[in-house]
């Protein structure tokens, strides 16, 4: 048991020194020397875990998916919570390597084939949080919800990377409350926008 902790323990640091090495470097600058470094591992223990500097990438792709768990279980009102959510994966874009190489892998697509899934799990969350919204009375019944979260995610998408590009993405939340204040009125029913809030939630206090 003592053997398999500190095996599990030298794959997470391997997994946390290689996004953030992905995440400054991209996938064709890192080199796994670097990650060795960083990781503070031998070669033999990184290639007991991982084949590959490929493998590696496909274990770090996707990690943002599990930002949006605690959308999944929103309660309501369902369309807060798809605001929410964004500035949830704002914050984990700002506070972890790790979503931020998965972002940057999946953008850069230099090491394999172009993978949806992350981008196809977001979307898929957005629409069933639209067509609990529509449920709830607060987004037009006649919106395109499979088009809506389409659009949702894109926006999201490109919001985020502009952002990076002029601020690395310091400016992020104030831009997202921006393309909330013009996508929101597209989707909800009118009386229900002012109940919105498009700004950041506030921290829960610790205790």
């Amino acid at each position: 048991m003592v053997r398999q902790e500190r095996a599990e323990r030298t794959r997470q640091r391997i997994v946390e020194a290689a996004a953030e090495v992905f995440d400054h470097s991209g996938f064709a600058g890192a080199s796994v020397s670097e990650i060795l470094a960083r990781a503070g591992v031998t070669k033999g223990a990184l290639y007991f875990h991982f084949p590959s500097k490929e493998a590696i990438a496909e274990e770090i792709q996707g990690a943002e998916v599990g930002t949006l768990e605690s959308a999944a279980t929103a309660t309501g009102p369902f369309l807060q919570a798809i605001v929410d959510v964004s500035y949830a994966m704002a914050a984990a874009l700002r506070e972890s390597p790790t979503v931020r190489a998965s972002i940057r892998l999946a953008i850069e697509s230099s090491f394999s084939e172009p993978s949806p899934g992350p981008y196809v799990a977001s979307i898929d969350l957005v629409r069933t949080l639209l067509l609990r919204a529509q449920g709830e009375g607060s987004v037009r019944l006649d919106l395109d919800v499979d088009a809506a979260a389409r659009f949702v995610i894109s926006s999201f998408t490109g919001t985020q990377i502009v952002s990076q590009v002029f601020t690395r993405r310091e400016d992020l939340e104030e831009r997202l409350a921006e393309l909330w204040a013009f996508i929101l009125p597209g989707l909800a029913v009118p009386e229900w926008i002012g109940r919105l809030r498009l700004t950041a939630p506030e921290p829960v206090p610790a205790g």
